[in-house]
This record gives C-alpha cells, structure tokens and sequence, in this order.
C-alpha cells in the first residue's frame, strides 16, 4: 500500500467504493475556532509556517516531544528556522496523525509530494512559499478548493461579528455562521471573571452588577448572535453540570464574589449548575443546539503555562471525572426541549456517552472524537461503538475543532475514509446492504449534520 495513496485508511473493495461516494461531497463543519478576521482580510499568507503549524498545537506538543526547543515553536526564531527544525525531526513523528495531516496538507492543496525530512525542508519551504504566493492561496480560495459549504466558529458573547459580514459578502453566500461560547461568562472560579464581565458590560452598556443584569446581557448576546445566523452555542467544561441550583443561591455566590470574595468549589459549582440552564433554556427557545465538550484537563504543565499561557499544550484526559451524575438530571430537564451533542476528551466515558444518547433519544446525540481522540485508532473505536449501542444515523457529524484553515480537508478526509472503512467490513461481513451503507454515510458525512444543526 502507497503512502497517503488510494486505498490509505481502507482496507476493503466495499470501504474504497463508499469513500468514493462521499470523497467530494461538501464540508460542513459545525464546530472549529477559525480565525474569522484572517478570512475576511483573505490575504495571502507569508510562509508555509503560518499557515501548517502557527497555530497547531498538535504540532507544538509532538515537537516537544522530539525535544526541539521552545524557541523553534513558539519563541522568537524565524518561521523559515521553525519549519527547518521541524522538518529535521519530521520522519520521527511517523504514526502520529500530524505525520498524515501535514502530507495530506501538501499534497491535496499545494500539490508538493515531497515527504517532509532534513534533506527536503528547504526544498519543500521554497515550493511552498511560491505556491502560497499565488492568488489561488488566498484563505477564501482554499476554503472554495477543499469545498467548505458551511463552517461554524468559535465565538465570545462580546464579539460583534463585523469578520464574519465581511466573509460570507465576499463569499456571496452564509460560508461562516458565528458560535455563541459563553464559557468566561460562567467561570466564576477565575482570576479574570470580574474584568471579563466589565469587558462584557461595556459592551451591552451595563454595570452588570448583579445576576439579573448579567441574565439580561447574556440574552441580548443570544439574540444578537441569533440575528447573525448563529446556529448553536458550545460550553467547555471539566465535567457537566445538572442546571438544577436555584437563582437565590446563584445570585449569593455572584455577589459575594463580584464584592471581592474568592468562591468555594461548592459555590462556584452552583453558579455554574444556574447559568448552564438558563443559556440552555436560551437555546431550547431559539432551537439551537447545545454543544458539551467536557472532560479536559487544562494547562498541568506548569513550566508552560507559566512562560506562555494557557492553551498552548498542556491539556490532558481524566477518566475519574463523573460526567453521568451531574448529566443525567440536565438532560431531564430538557428532555425532547433541547438539540445536545456531547463530546468526551476520555475515550473510557465514549461507552457512557452513548448508552445515555441511546436513552434520551433523537435530539441527543454523539459527537466525532474529539481532541485527543481526533486520529484513526479514537475515531474508529468510537463508531464501531456507536454502532452497536446508539444509532449511526443519529450521528452529529465531523467537526474540525482546528484553528488552521487546511483541517477543514485532511481532518475531514481522514473521518470519511474511517467511517467507510468500518462501514464497509460490516457490509464484508454481511451486516448492513451496500445500498444502505452507501446512504448511511452519505447521512454521516454531510445531510445529517446538515439537518440537525439547521445549516
């Protein structure tokens, strides 16, 4: 089998003819953390580092892994130094998924076969360079050439959206629909939660110095974001919350920690329990859908955190995490009221995930393998579990969750040729008619989607 060649990830006749049937249908991807702005200023971008691994932090944790220093990832070296220090430790990332993505990235939309190594980096860095400076490399073009229908981003309550005007008149069509993430809203337990709720009230020209006020402006937010084509909000959370504590006890932890106090676990766990049902009560009204990331363990690594922030690589899984308690009387008080996709980090809570999908019906549903488990082994574990437990045509579909504008075709590519593959051994098998898996993952990959998050 060639590298990256026809029958990649598919291991089967039946697996190579479903992929065929769904290799070009479009893209849509319901949740990603596109830099909308870059879009709309759709600029060429000034070297292939900025636009394969800037903002990857994929590629930054398997870089450190090889132990290239800090400064060639995200300090102050140039990029041309960066992607030759990269390259110099690039056959050693063979197996891990960013090995795949980054050859998929050269070789579908800048055509450059070249296997990425020391002897090749400047070879491939000068091809790329000159590629990325034609008017074909623009970001509208590349979305246009991977085929992106429609994307969805990753947005504040204060942002205004003016980005995502500019874009979708450029694109004469709704290419990129904003994503309401209220997640600084509700973190309590924060060093900056009293700044940001300055920051949001100067924004709604409100003190929000109470919980009322602060009701209010999340609710102009929504309707705001709802104006604009906003389809679903998302909610990252170490672990989810029942939506069942009272205001009375939400508007005591809230002024005790607007007037300086430092909240309790117990305190801010109620705060949070509120607020998540009231946006999720917001969303049931407007019929959005409610996306749940839970489970992610951020920022452990202290020498990273401290010397460049949160974010940058330092996330990891617990399986210890409880998220069938505090989940079960959530989704009962929303039952068949509100559209939810749960996404796990741990790919021991997948089983969990999908018998409750399975028990509370068709408004929730699974999402892909999320972050850590965004690779072929995690993806295919999860649909051959989704398979035998809860529905393949419930499925949620394919989400990038990327910053980088290329993961909107490998990533998805690499989804299609997994879902074909497992679909296509049940039909081997004798399991499902080839006719039927033929519209099943056409459903998965596209209509589905589509439909349930009315894009």
């Amino acid at each position: 089998m060639s590298f990256l060649g026809e029958s990649y990830l598919l291991s089967s006749k039946t697996g190579i003819r479903l992929f065929d049937s769904v290799r070009e249908l479009p893209v849509v991807d319901a949740h990603n953390h596109a830099n909308v702005a870059e879009i709309a200023a759709n600029e060429n971008y000034s070297d292939p580092w900025r636009l394969f691994a800037a903002t990857d932090h994929y590629v930054w944790e398997v870089l450190r892994k090889r132990s290239v220093p800090e400064k060639f990832i995200t300090g102050d070296a140039t990029p041309e130094e960066k992607w030759m220090r990269m390259a110099e430790v690039f056959p050693q990332l063979a197996g891990n998924p960013v090995y795949e993505w980054m050859h998929l990235d050269l070789r579908r939309y800048l055509g450059i076969d070249a296997l990425i190594g020391p002897d090749t980096g400047e070879e491939i860095w000068e091809e790329a360079s000159r590629a990325l400076a034609e008017d074909s490399s623009r970001p509208l073009a590349f979305l246009k050439k991977i085929g992106v229908e429609v994307m969805c981003s990753t947005d504040d309550p204060k942002d205004l959206l003016e980005e995502h005007d500019v874009v979708n008149s450029a694109a004469g069509k709704t290419l990129v629909r904003p994503t309401w993430r209220p997640d600084k809203a509700m973190n309590i337990n924060a060093a900056s939660w009293r700044d940001y709720l300055s920051e949001l009230g100067a924004r709604f020209n409100s003190s929000l110095d109470s919980l009322t006020e602060l009701l209010d402006v999340l609710r102009f937010s929504h309707d705001y974001f709802d104006q604009r084509g906003c389809r679903a909000s998302d909610h990252g959370l170490l672990k989810p919350y029942s939506g069942t504590a009272s205001f009375e006890d939400a508007d005591r932890v809230f002024k005790m920690v607007f007037d300086g106090a430092f909240p309790t676990a117990a305190d801010a766990e109620v705060f949070k329990s509120f607020i998540l049902g009231e946006m999720a009560e917001m969303d049931a009204e407007k019929g959005w859908v409610f996306q749940l990331h839970m489970g992610a363990v951020r920022d452990v690594r202290g020498i990273l955190f401290e010397s460049l922030g949160p974010d940058v690589g330092g996330d990891v899984s617990d399986h210890n995490i409880d998220i069938l308690t505090p989940l079960v009387p959530f989704l009962n008080r929303f039952d068949d009221r509100l559209k939810v996709v749960l996404y796990c980090l741990e790919p021991g809570h997948q089983a969990t995930l999908a018998t409750i999908a399975r028990a509370f019906g068709a408004k929730v549903n699974l999402g892909s393998a999320w972050w850590l488990c965004d690779n072929p082994i995690g993806m295919r574990r999860q649909l051959e579990y989704i398979g035998g437990v809860d529905l393949f045509a419930n499925f949620a579909g394919m989400v990038s969750d990327s910053r980088k504008l290329f993961s909107y075709g490998s990533r998805f590519e690499m989804f299609r040729r997994v879902l074909s593959d497992v679909v296509g051994a049940m039909v081997e098998r004798g399991q499902v008619p080839f006719e039927v898996a033929e519209t099943l993952v056409e459903r998965m990959c596209y209509s589905g989607p589509k439909e349930f998050f009315r894009l």
